[in-house]
């Protein structure tokens, strides 16, 4: 029977130190500040973001949320993102994905300084990243590495990616390959992904459909982190048969309560980095 990973649990704790390192920044009159800019009534959007709030708040970030209709041009946003570059007393700018289909989100992502880009996806940052140097890093992915070392060593793993999004797949492959893992990436076009899944020391799922991994594709003994967050008959399951496949594996994230509360804590940690610098 696998450990289920507490990710609220390991969320809360590593909060408690950026509480403390927070503490230490307002003490030399440094106030960490957070804007997040909310287009539209995505109610998903209007979750994720109260939960920002919710662990700005506890962690003590100065967080403004800037709400806009959807009618907002992709010129009027823009020309915000380029105060908010300008603001010195800003930290990290967030504009929530998805965007209506009138603006073009690489445009938008672009736009947000590389130095305030708290979600770490400006191509500067993914860049840095890839080379393995200091940079701001893309808040899931880093998020799950910590939670993959909650429970045991990177180096000389093999860890198997099913899924290639540019949010999620393919930069947490990255941060472990940086880490020393041997790394494989599975995605649609793989010919037998149970195969490739069975030979994984650690496997990360993310790719939004329901039970995709069963039992007889994880090798006994695996850590699973399951990263898919999927509505089936009015509840929230991941991209694994999690009841099943916790038999089998050493340890395991739930759907929900793994790997999203650390996804906003590492948000909260970017934001904290970039104060720290000034």
């Amino acid at each position: 029977m696998a450990v289920v990973i507490d990710g609220k649990q390991v969320a809360a704790s590593y909060r408690e130190t950026l509480k403390e390192r927070v503490a230490e920044l307002r003490a030399r009159g440094i106030v960490p500040k957070l804007k997040v800019v909310l287009i539209g009534d995505d109610p998903a959007s209007h979750s994720y973001v109260r939960g920002k709030e919710r662990a700005a708040e506890e962690i003590g970030i100065d967080s403004q949320v800037l709400r806009f209709d959807e009618t907002i041009s992709e010129k009027e946003l823009l020309d915000l993102i380029d105060l908010m570059n300008a603001d010195e007393e800003v930290h990290g700018i967030l504009v929530q994905l998805p965007l209506p289909k009138h603006i073009d989100e690489s445009r938008v992502i672009m736009r947000i300084s590389p130095e305030k880009d708290v979600d770490g996806f400006h191509p500067e940052n993914v860049g840095k990243m890839m080379l393995g140097l200091d940079t701001l890093l893309p808040c899931t992915p880093h998020g799950i590495l910590h939670l993959a070392k909650t429970q045991t060593e990177i180096a000389g793993k093999h860890v198997v990616v099913v899924g290639r999004s540019q949010i999620v797949g393919k930069p947490v492959g990255m941060l472990f390959l940086n880490e020393s893992a041997t790394v494989t990436y599975c995605h649609s076009k793989t010919a037998d992904l149970g195969e490739m899944t069975r030979q994984a020391d650690i496997l990360i799922v993310a790719v939004g459909r329901a039970g995709l991994v069963t039992a007889d594709m994880v090798k006994p003994g695996a850590l699973v982190i399951d990263v898919g967050v999927n509505r089936v008959e009015g509840r929230l399951v991941g991209d694994v048969d999690y009841e099943a496949v916790k038999e089998k594996a050493s340890a395991i994230t739930p759907v929900p309560g793994g790997v999203g509360p650390m996804t906003i804590t590492m948000l909260m940690h970017n934001t904290v980095e970039v104060a720290s610098r000034g």
